[in-house]
């Protein structure tokens, strides 16, 4: 990674905590001069990582997430549209990690008519949708309880999805970048994410089109580490190139 993108990373970090911080701030803390920042805020604001307000920068509405339910209406018909496609990639019988992303919670919904599955997640809501019905077995892991996400990730949760082997994993996410790889918006959510990524025989990655060329908090994978990428948009040219190790496919 360049300086200039340690920089901006740390930018982003400053900003998700504080909400706003004037490039002031910035600058003394990072150690550059004010044209330096000012520098790095607009290819940050170009890329959509940030928003510019007079003398500071703040995060834009679309990079915050919000609770489950809120984040669950936006672009819920992609979502839909991807979730039925990663259903179809998932066999009966199949034992398969889904994890806690509103995308994810559609694949669960869409996987209500499977039956014998082994499913293995950190989400409650995963839980209630197929858990009890068709022979389906779910491994949920425990810990406290993130009410907003309707999911756990504390160390009690990381340790338990550790020592299970999926063959298949559908995982979503926050953000896609060519240079940054996969982030997400949560450390508790990346970090079970991280550990699924290095058990899985197969990864599924679940993004609709917004999430590509966005910035997250925390870096979870390497574009490399998708098998399969399942979406609601062609990708552009260089996305193409960037996910060729993978297969790609359309909802």
């Amino acid at each position: 990674m360049t300086k200039r993108q340690v920089r901006q990373q740390a930018i982003i970090a400053r900003i998700q905590t504080a909400g706003t911080y004037a490039v002031r701030e910035l600058a003394h803390e990072l150690r550059v001069s004010e044209e330096t920042i000012r520098r790095e805020l607009k290819v940050l604001e170009a890329n959509g990582a940030i928003s510019k307000v007079h003398g500071a920068a703040s995060l834009p509405l679309d990079v915050v997430e919000g609770p489950f339910e809120l984040r669950l209406r936006e672009n819920a018909e992609a979502k839909q549209r991807i979730a039925r496609a990663v259903a179809d990639l998932v066999p009966d019988g199949g034992i398969v990690h889904i994890d806690s992303g509103t995308t994810s919670y559609y694949v669960a919904k869409a996987l209500r008519q499977h039956r014998s599955l082994t499913v293995i997640t950190n989400s409650v809501a995963v839980t209630t949708e197929l858990g009890g019905r068709n022979d389906n077995k779910v491994f949920l892991s425990g810990g406290e309880l993130d009410y907003q996400y309707k999911a756990f990730f504390d160390h009690r949760s990381c340790d338990y999805l550790a020592e299970f082997t999926p063959s298949l994993a559908v995982l979503s996410v926050g953000a896609i970048s060519r240079d940054q790889g996969l982030m997400d918006f949560h450390s508790g959510e990346a970090a079970v994410n991280r550990i699924v990524y290095g058990k899985a025989r197969t990864v599924i990655l679940a993004a609709d089109a917004t999430k590509f060329d966005r910035y997250g908090l925390i870096r979870t994978a390497q574009l490399t580490d998708v098998d399969v990428l399942v979406t609601d948009l062609s990708l552009s040219p260089d996305y193409v190139d960037a996910f060729a190790h993978a297969r790609i496919v359309i909802a």
